[in-house]
């Protein structure tokens, strides 16, 4: 088989998984720029194809959310694939650095709190769940 064609593949299943999830995708710098910037909380979910984003991250980011308190805007951008969209995120995330896959939490524009690789790596699902939600609960409204 052939590398690009297999990665393709992984590439276009990493994406559709977290768009199913609920998540808008942001692809240009623009728009990273007008979803960060928009009033509320915001939860940025840094996609990548490694093992720990497909077996961790993003079923952690599908079910967090069903939780009484939640971000106002679920978003994310792809590391490795869309790199502008996601240089000008991780502009965003200032201390924090690059991280992927990873989860920031912005209120109003600004950042509140990451779950970087360190925090997922090895770590199960329910335990990344578990602390997304707690920043859910620091930082979001309840729905």
């Amino acid at each position: 088989m052939d590398f690009n064609i297999f990665m393709n593949d992984v590439v276009t299943k990493a994406r559709d998984e977290i768009r199913q999830a609920g998540y808008s995708e942001l692809t240009t710098p623009e728009e990273v720029d007008e979803a960060l910037n928009k009033e509320g909380t915001t939860l940025v979910m840094i996609n990548s194809v490694c093992g720990c984003a497909g077996g961790i991250a993003r079923p952690a980011a599908a079910h967090a959310i069903h939780y009484d308190k939640r971000p106002d805007q679920l978003v994310t951008v792809f590391a490795g694939q869309d790199r502008e969209a996601t240089n000008r995120a991780r502009e965003y995330f200032e201390g924090y650095p690059p991280s992927s896959p990873s989860f920031a939490l912005l209120k109003d524009g600004k950042i509140q709190t990451m779950v970087e690789r360190h925090d997922i790596e090895g770590f199960e699902p329910m335990e990344v769940i578990g602390k997304l939600q707690r920043s859910f609960d620091e930082y979001c409204e309840e729905v």
